[in-house]
């Protein structure tokens, strides 16, 4: 009986406060980053609701009091213009040699909705919330009920998935069942555009839609017969082209060799002279393959 693999944790199970002196930052801002409209944005938010995504540190194992900051430069430069010198940090267990920006996702529609909910909770009004996001008020109330309506599945599904605020109203006109399988098109296809999800729900069976999304679904059944087509067509084409992608290596590995096989076929004289007598149709068509030199090139030449 073999033993059960152990899962490394990517991060220490407790955040630690850490001041601000203690961090050694792993890149240098570049000039001017300050007068950027994100950077504004960020004073902004931390003075009203404080930090929300902890930066991410390594500890440094020359020295038990000195952490490498992985994550978060920008967030702890705004702290010490602030003059906040003390801030809760994520532990990385990773090695700090590596790019760790490449790992870390940038805050996406999901994570907005939970800060601005979490901001609410704490009592921070929508002026000062919507004043430090460059939002209006009404923005951040949509923004807070974002999720309403949309089963846990598909949160979890699109929870770091940069798909717009609006496909979420979309997401809403479907039943739960129905939701879950649009979530994970859009993730097996890597498309969260609003157009993708439109078309999702025209492709919809009516039975699978909320009574409003029906009720508007036959109101406009005259109008948008030819765009719901369009768009179910896009949906089938997004299949095609995804099963293109996974099958593409393998094709053409498989197309490589018979072209091999047919060209040293036609090596053989008495094999050609076989086919020029018997099917000459044949030889043709052979001798266009052996001459293709490779089929990546004269794929796209085709397209």
């Amino acid at each position: 009986m073999t033993e059960p693999h152990l899962v490394k944790l990517a991060f220490e199970r407790e955040s630690i406060k850490v001041t601000l002196s203690q961090l050694v930052p792993l890149k240098t801002l570049r000039p001017g980053i300050k007068e950027s409209k994100k950077y504004v944005q960020i004073v902004r938010s931390i003075r009203a609701i404080g930090i929300v995504e902890a930066p991410v540190v390594a500890r440094d194992p020359k020295h038990h009091d000195r952490f490498f900051l992985l994550d978060g430069h920008l967030r702890i430069e705004a702290l010490k213009d602030i003059g906040i010198d003390e801030v809760e940090c994520l532990v990385s267990t990773d090695d700090e040699t590596y790019s760790y920006n490449k790992r870390v996702n940038r805050l996406v529609p999901v994570q907005e909705h939970r800060m601005i909910v979490r901001a609410m909770q704490r009592g921070v009004p929508e002026s000062q919330i919507a004043e430090a996001l460059g939002l209006d008020a009404l923005s951040v109330r949509r923004r807070a009920r974002m999720l309403d309506g949309i089963c846990a599945e598909v949160v979890e599904l699109l929870h770091s998935a940069p798909a717009p605020f609006i496909v979420f109203d979309i997401l809403r006109q479907m039943l739960p069942l129905r939701q879950i399988e649009a979530a994970e098109l859009m993730l097996g296809q890597a498309n969260f555009t609003a157009v993708f999800a439109r078309a999702l729900l025209v492709a919809t069976p009516e039975a699978q839609l909320v009574p409003v999304a029906r009720s508007k679904s036959k109101d406009a059944a005259g109008i948008s017969d030819q765009i719901a087509r369009m768009e179910k067509e896009l949906v089938g084409l997004q299949s095609q082209i995804k099963l293109v992608e996974e099958t593409y290596g393998i094709d053409n590995l498989h197309l490589t060799l018979a072209k091999g096989y047919v060209a040293k076929l036609l090596g053989n004289a008495r094999v050609v002279r076989w086919l020029a007598q018997n099917r000459h149709e044949y030889l043709g068509e052979f001798q266009t393959v052996a001459e293709i030199e490779t089929i990546a090139v004269t794929s796209m030449a085709a397209e």
